[in-house]
């Protein structure tokens, strides 16, 4: 049973892209499918948790938005971040999934109990993933996830 899903933010709940303007307003892209995943996982009892390389309004913005359950918004070495959030809600590695897309994302990966690598992800991180979703990061690869973690907890088989 999956309790906790944590993400990247930049990459894997988004394209990547960054939209700034000349004044460093800045603004991201993320696709609703993947915020009614996010919901619909939030709905089923399962913890939610961004935990982001880089600090962006528009990512604390999101995170308040669904009602998420932590928003970790630019840290440099995530996996000490998921390891406490995890131990705060008394949620193991086994009972926590990861997605990611990048380097900075694959001790995170590993250690969760559910490693994901979104489509677009580098190398390193598909390799240490146990699934790779079939779809990239701001289209749709976290609602994917999320309706696989929905599966994995009613008892049914993942893809």
């Amino acid at each position: 049973m999956i309790k906790l899903f944590a993400m990247d933010v930049d990459g894997t709940l988004t394209d990547g892209g960054i939209y700034m303007d000349g004044s460093g307003n800045e603004m991201k892209r993320f696709d609703v499918q993947d915020g009614q995943g996010i919901a619909a996982l939030i709905k089923k009892g399962v913890k939610v948790a961004f935990i982001s390389g880089r600090y962006s309004a528009p990512t604390q913005k999101r995170a308040e938005d669904l009602k998420i359950t932590r928003c970790v918004n630019g840290v440099k070495d995530k996996l000490p971040e998921l390891r406490k959030i995890a131990a705060e809600l008394g949620v193991t590695a086994d009972e926590t999934a990861y997605a990611g897309d990048d380097v900075p994302d694959v001790e995170c990966i590993e250690w969760a109990g559910l490693g994901i690598a979104v489509a677009n992800a580098c190398a390193e991180a598909k390799k240490a993933a146990g699934y790779v979703a079939k779809r990239g990061g701001g289209r749709g690869a976290i609602r994917e996830c999320a309706e696989m973690i929905i599966r994995i907890n009613d008892g049914e088989a993942a893809d």
